[in-house]
This record gives C-alpha cells, structure tokens and sequence, in this order.
C-alpha cells in the first residue's frame, strides 16, 4: 500500500506504521541522533531524520514524543534513539529501561487522562524503527473497542476529543517531569 500521509492524517486509513512514513520532512521536529553522533543513523529513516512527532523528552538513549493522530488526542511514542530495527537488538539492561519507560508513560496516561484502557504496541513493519505506541482509549473513540488502525465503529467524539487535547499541556508537563527524575535515578551506564 503506497500511502502519503502527513500529520492530522486518519490513523484509521493507514497501515499501523503509516502515519510515520512521512514525518522525515525538513522542520518537522530536532534531529536525533545525527551522522555525527550516531553511527547506526539511517538517512532513510523518518525516526532518525526527525523525531517523529511532538517532543515531549529525549535523554540519551530514547525519547517521548506526542503523536497528532486524528481521533486520538493521547497518542504517543517511545522511541529509541540509536537505529535498531528488533527489540532484541538491545542489550538486557537497554531493554530494561525501554520498557521502564513504556510502564512511566503509560502510568501518566493512567493518572492524568483516566482512560478505559491503555494500548501499547510496537510494530516497525512500515518505519523498521525500535519504537513502542502508547495510546489512551475511551469507550467514546471512534474505533473502540477495535485497535485504532481497523475501521471506525462510529463517528468521532469531538467535544470529548477537545476536553482530553486541553488536558496535553499538563500531561506533557507531568510527563516530562516524571521521565527526567527517572533518568536523573538511573546508573550511569544506563540513562534514559
């Protein structure tokens, strides 16, 4: 499937890794890692062009980044920064905190946007990419109770879209707040 999306695109139109095969473009976010500082760098990638969506927090080894899916005001990313395509491409303690960091974001999710349920994911089949989803669902999206890349169940919900998009700002806040205490936390060898 030969897709061109760009941010605001419907998730629901694309394959679960679409939204991200055009986020590489020129201004659409800092650069991390660079040829310069990383040799697994890939100029064909999109999470090694750009970081993929709004940042949120980037420490040495991943970053958070909020996605702007239509329909989905609580979507975001963990990603790793190095290019590494296989969870296991990581060593144990890398691994580790990949996933501590998953656990920190979707916490925050659970506390400040109260969700139904939280869905995690990690795909690469479209951006070959080590990055995980983190997305807060409601019974009132209009995909739920299927994953948010199959059809729409119903039409959107867009007060309740807007009531959860004003709450970003402080969820960000909280969000970066909470990832850079547990990277402080970390050992030396092991920083976010």
């Amino acid at each position: 499937m030969n897709v061109a999306p760009t941010l605001g695109t419907d998730v629901s139109s694309l394959p679960p890794e679409g939204a991200l095969a055009s986020l590489g473009r020129p201004g659409a976010g800092s650069v991390a890692p660079t040829p310069d500082t990383d040799a697994s760098w890939s100029s064909n990638c999109p999470l090694c062009a750009a970081d993929g969506g709004t940042l949120v927090w980037r420490g040495a080894r991943l970053r958070v980044i909020h996605a702007d899916e239509q329909g989905f005001p609580a979507f975001y990313r963990v990603v790793w920064n190095a290019h590494v395509a296989e969870f296991t491409d990581l060593a144990e303690h890398e691994r580790l905190r990949c996933l501590q960091a998953v656990a920190l974001v979707e916490q925050t999710l659970r506390e400040h946007v109260r969700p139904t349920k939280v869905n995690l994911a990690s795909l690469g089949n479209m951006v070959p990419h080590l990055h995980w989803h983190v997305v807060a669902r409601h019974t009132w999206d209009s995909h739920w109770p299927a994953p948010i890349w199959a059809a729409p169940q119903r039409p959107r919900a867009l007060q309740q879209e807007a009531e959860l998009a004003a709450c970003l700002p402080a969820l960000h806040a909280a969000l970066h707040a909470r990832l850079a205490q547990w990277a402080a936390e970390a050992p030396a060898h092991v920083h976010g």
